[in-house]
Order: C-alpha cells, then structure tokens, then sequence
C-alpha cells in the first residue's frame, strides 16, 4: 500500500443560500469547475496526470444531476482522460469523497485522485431529490424517525445542553470566523468565484455576523418545536424514554447556515508528486465510516472519530486540531464532552453556524481549514469528522509534512 499525501485544497467562499446570495447566479457546474481550474492552475497541474475527480453532491438532481464530476472535469478544460463520479453520503458526502480519493492513491488505482464536493443550495433546494427514509413506512417507523433539527434538540436534551449553552457557542463560532478572515487564515485556499464576463461575485465568506451576541440570537424562536409538537417529539420519545420531554433550544442562530460553495482536494503518491515537481503538505493517515442510531442521528462522529483513533493506534491526546461540522451546536457540545477534547482546538476558526454548510462540499473545505491551520499554527496532526443524516459518522486524521 502505497501513502497518500495532500498537495493542495481550495475552496470557493461560502455564498448565502437564497435568491439574494451573491452566488445564486452562478451554476453549481461553475463552482466545481472554478475549483478544478484552480487546482490545475496554482500547480500546474498536467491534468492527464489525475486518474479521478471524485465530487460529493447530495441533492444530485436538476443541473446538479447525473454525474456532475465528470462535467466539471470536462468544463474546466481537464484531459479528457481523468474519469469523474459523484458520491452522496449526506453531509460528509465531501470528505468521503476524500477517503476514496485517499483509498484510491493507496491501493495503486490512482496516482492522483481530487476529492471535494459541490452544493448550489440556492439554485437546487435541501431534500428536492427525495428519498424514502422519511415517507416510506417500512423505514420510518422501524427506524424511529424525526428531522435532524428535532435530533439535535434531543441531544441537547440528553446531555444537558441549555439554550443559552448553544448560543453561547454560536457567538463563539462568529467571533472565530470573523477574526479568521481579519488575519487573513483563510487567503491561502479560498479562490473567488467569477461569472461568465469574468468579473469576482464573491471571495469572502458571506454569512459571517461579527456582532453577534447572546441578546441578537436570544430573540430568535426554536425552529423544530412545531414539528415536534406534531408528532416528532413523541416518536423520538418513544426511541429514548429517559427523556421527559424535548427542551427545543435550536434556532437559525445555532444551526448551519444554507449556503452555495464547492472545493477539492489534490490527493497523490509520493512519487507521483515528485515526477511533476509537486511538494506535499499532508500525509492522509486514515479515515473511516461509521453507521450510528438513526433516531438521534448526530452522534455518529464520537463513534467513529473511536474507530479511527483506535485503527491508527492513537489516542485523543495525539490530535492537535479537531474540526467537526457545526450542523448543530448541541452537536459539537456533545462531541467535545464525550470526547473530553477543549473547545481551544476545537473548529478554532469557525465553522457551519458562522460560515454556512454547503453540504456536499463541506467535508473537503474542512479538510482544507484543517490543513491550512496546522501549517499556520506549526501544529502536526488534525482530524477532521463530520455527523450525518441517518445516523452515521465520517473522519479523518491528516499529519502535516
């Protein structure tokens, strides 16, 4: 088995997702491509020399349909050569785009693999493809089923997370971004998105409130009470009869924001990188999958961030950055308290509620922060998860070159 190493990652900026974002306008094949020609570009990369473009996408439907990896590759001017494939594992639909790149490159199938994702949550709506998790009742029922918004409240509940605990951590999570962008961490990576004439539509990230306070978020209702109210409370009650009753305490404040972006990850061999005058910046250590209860949903990253850890002989004390998405606060709260890990390596610069989740492709920009914030910090290792619709977890650890 040969090892894999990171020789560069990108990302757009983060654009709101609704009709009055500044990235509304642009495809999501414009995104993903804006992102391989910047690959190509900033490593002048002999693009015949890339086996795979591996794109996570999980509302793969409309402009975003088909295979939209193997368009991009074709509309950023790639070979022709480099094969191209969607995946969609839900939120970490991303990152493990970048384990199949990584089990690519280290099985000998690829030399050079990209791993990355696109969401244009703006312009192709959450759940517009469907599924039958949700309505067919041969699945729902068995499997206790509740929206993750009612699944994060639950865990809010479960583990003692109050109201004001997640909003205390969503102030947190601004003031991080806010000052991330001020002293320019993020400049390395971030590409800024052009249109068809070539002018810049973005090259920040565009949900970053910088004043945000506990009084500002306090103001704002729950956002899953009705829908507990009418039914999901009682079903996901049902799953977990030690909880009394549901305490809602998730808002828009405190979750994710929708938001349009696309990034990738330029993943190789040793040697591959060294033909073409490449330098490595991170070796992929592992990564791992995991499946979790189904009803709460969210947990799935302690379990697997366990399974990781363990496969690779470490321990949590060898980690020096943690980034988990922030779907939910009450997620990252568990998290760190199951995992007993500080909140000062802990998404230190930010994360979904301040900047947004544009759910295909966030797994490959957090990869990109991670590896970005080792190199500034003088740090080795980080690892990267992310929790996931359905009840399942995805990590992994990257150690800087």
């Amino acid at each position: 088995m040969a090892d894999a190493y990171i020789y560069d990652a990108v990302r757009t900026p983060r654009g709101k997702g609704k009709k009055d974002g500044s990235l509304h306008e642009i495809t999501a094949l414009s995104l993903a491509s804006q992102v391989l020609e910047a690959l190509r570009d900033r490593n002048d990369l002999d693009t015949s020399r890339v086996d795979d473009v591996i794109l996570g996408c999980v509302t793969p439907i409309g402009e975003q349909g088909a295979d939209i990896a193997r368009t991009a590759v074709l509309a950023a001017g790639w070979a022709q050569t480099t094969a191209g494939v969607q995946v969609n594992r839900f939120c970490a639909s991303g990152l493990e785009a970048v384990n199949m790149a990584t089990a690519k490159v280290k099985s000998g199938e690829a030399d050079f693999a990209v791993g990355g994702g696109i969401e244009a949550m703006s312009r192709v709506p959450m759940s517009s493809d469907g599924g039958a998790w949700p309505i067919d009742p041969s699945a729902a029922i068995a499997a206790y089923f509740a929206p993750q918004g009612v699944s994060a409240d639950m865990i809010a509940t479960k583990y003692g997370f109050s109201r004001d605990d997640v909003d205390a951590y969503a102030v947190e999570s601004h003031k991080r971004a806010a000052r991330a962008w001020a002293e320019g961490r993020f400049s390395k990576s971030v590409v800024a998105v052009k249109d068809q004439l070539g002018l810049v539509r973005l090259d920040h990230d565009e949900t970053i409130r910088p004043t945000t306070d506990m009084q500002s978020l306090g103001g704002l209702n729950p956002s899953f009470a009705m829908m507990g109210e009418m039914a999901f409370d009682a079903v996901i009650g049902q799953r977990y009869p030690e909880v009394e009753r549901v305490n809602h305490v998730h808002t828009p404040g405190n979750s994710s924001g929708i938001v349009d972006g696309s990034a990738g990850v330029l993943i190789g061999t040793l040697e591959a990188g060294k033909a073409l005058g490449l330098k490595p910046r991170a070796k992929i250590l592992g990564g791992a999958s995991i499946g979790s209860e189904p009803s709460i949903m969210l947990t799935g990253p302690e379990y697997v961030t366990r399974k990781l850890l363990g496969k690779l002989g470490m321990t949590t004390a060898d980690i020096d950055l943690w980034e988990l998405n922030e779907a939910f606060a009450a997620v990252v709260l568990r998290y760190m308290q199951a995992l007993d890990i500080d909140h000062a390596k802990m998404n230190v610069n930010g994360g979904g509620i301040s900047m947004g989740h544009p759910l295909g492709a966030t797994g490959a920009m957090i990869t990109g922060i991670a590896l970005d914030e080792l190199e500034r910090s003088n740090q080795s290792t980080a690892l990267i998860t992310l929790c996931i619709g359905g009840g399942m977890g995805t990590a992994t650890v990257i150690e800087r070159v």
